[in-house]
């Protein structure tokens, strides 16, 4: 069993993760670590996840009241308190603001194209959840059409949460979220999506249960043609070509 300095620890350690891989900006996004059921570690508000030390992190009660530590709680702490409520399975949650998931949300586009096999065995399709004002219920009451059955989600012109039965799991997901969007993004670019045929995807939802992997999935809708999505649907090749020349003639 881990002790409360290791859990602080491991709890900077991922937000300096998320700060170098540029998920987080100034002191944007928050962590927490169930430690049973009426207590959790979370990171303070005002503070670079890039600056984080275990002395400032802050134990809560479940209703997000400060118990221990010399900062304040995360303003966000409600919409973890809300998935720790619904998910008895989940011990950790990490939110961040990942750029390309994010702008994926804020283009008013899904994040649903079956295209790489690990994210379609970890996560599978992401939902967006709808806009919320940061700091109030708004942002947790978003997730309740999909908090059973996921363990990513959208949170639209906002950033992303994830959820795990650790806080590693947590945020792998998180970077399984992120890098799905980016390889998603630069295929649309291209021209084309060209996802994963249905008979293979049947196979990695096999292999998952044979895996016996932690957490929700959404499972896989079987029944659209999902062989190729054109660019063209969403006319993004051209909207992305004007806006490059528009920038260029300026």
């Amino acid at each position: 069993m881990k002790s409360p300095f290791e859990i602080k620890k491991e709890i900077c350690e991922v937000g300096h993760k998320l700060w170098l891989k540029g998920f987080v900006a100034a002191n944007d996004g928050n962590i927490s670590v169930k430690l049973n059921e009426n207590e959790y570690y979370c990171t303070p508000t005002g503070v670079s996840k890039g600056s984080l030390t275990p002395d400032m992190i802050i134990k809560v009660d479940k209703n997000g009241k400060k118990l221990e530590g010399k900062l304040n709680p995360s303003s966000e702490i409600k919409m973890h308190m809300r998935v720790y409520a619904e998910r008895p399975d989940v011990t950790a949650v990490v939110h961040a603001h990942p750029p390309v998931s994010t702008a994926f949300t804020v283009a008013d586009i899904d994040l649903d194209q079956y295209i790489l096999p690990e994210a379609v065995l970890t996560i599978g399709d992401v939902p967006t959840c709808d806009y919320g004002t940061p700091s109030t219920m708004e942002i947790p009451d978003s997730l309740d059409p999909y908090i059973q059955n996921h363990d990513a989600f959208l949170l639209r012109n906002h950033g992303a949460l994830t959820v795990g039965c650790d806080l590693t799991k947590a945020f792998f997901v998180m970077e399984e979220v992120e890098f799905n969007a980016v390889i998603c993004k630069h295929a649309m670019e291209l021209g084309a999506v060209h996802e994963i045929p249905n008979h293979q995807l049947k196979k990695l939802m096999d292999l998952r249960k044979k895996m016996n992997l932690p957490g929700r999935h959404p499972g896989i809708d079987y029944e659209e043609d999902n062989n190729v999505v054109t660019a063209d649907k969403d006319n993004l090749v051209d909207t992305i070509t004007k806006k490059v020349l528009e920038a260029l003639n300026k």
